[in-house]
């Protein structure tokens, strides 16, 4: 049984897209992933396609799209919704039905960064590289935690704190 995640921002063109494109990458045998934003710019960062491109992430088909489409009766139920950004936990969120798993794991904003170009790029850098440490986190959880909703709550909630290892110089 595939589980479904959607991740929560509020621009949906950066980190909730990181997130949902990522998870897709590595384990869409396992979750049909899916993110939203509840301000959605409209479109993904470019920043972002190309973090994920030089990582070998698939970007075709990614979007920026309102959470709206995931609070309908008829939307597809979620399993797990994880906000990504610090203004997607403060704000009230959508109606999303179904009985699902909630957890923040809120990081910086890549998209926020102001300076050069290589700045910018390291921003996204950086944010890819929690995210995916997190989802590391997330694809290392036994599978019998998800039928515990109380283990599951702490385990999640954990990920939220997860960082990525300090990377250690390569010695020739």
């Amino acid at each position: 049984m595939k589980r479904r995640v959607l991740f929560l921002c509020t621009g949906n063109s950066a980190r909730s897209v990181l997130a949902e494109a990522t998870l897709r990458a590595w384990a869409g045998h396992r979750f049909e992933v899916f993110s939203a934003g509840s301000q959605p710019t409209g479109a993904v960062n470019p920043y972002a396609l190309s973090q994920l491109a030089a990582d070998g992430i698939a970007t075709v088909g990614l979007r920026s799209k309102s959470w709206d489409e995931f609070a309908s009766a008829d939307a597809v139920p979620m399993d797990l919704v994880v906000t990504v950004c610090d203004s997607a936990a403060a704000e009230t969120c959508p109606a999303v039905f179904g009985d699902f798993m909630r957890a923040h794991w809120g990081l910086p904003d890549p998209a926020a960064v102001e300076g050069t170009d290589e700045d910018r790029r390291e921003a996204f850098r950086q944010a890819h590289r929690i995210v995916k440490a997190r989802l590391q986190a997330l694809l290392a959880l036994p599978t019998e935690v998800w039928d515990d909703r109380a283990a599951l709550k702490v385990a999640l909630d954990r990920i939220g704190f997860v960082e990525p290892e300090d990377e250690v110089p390569a010695h020739g």
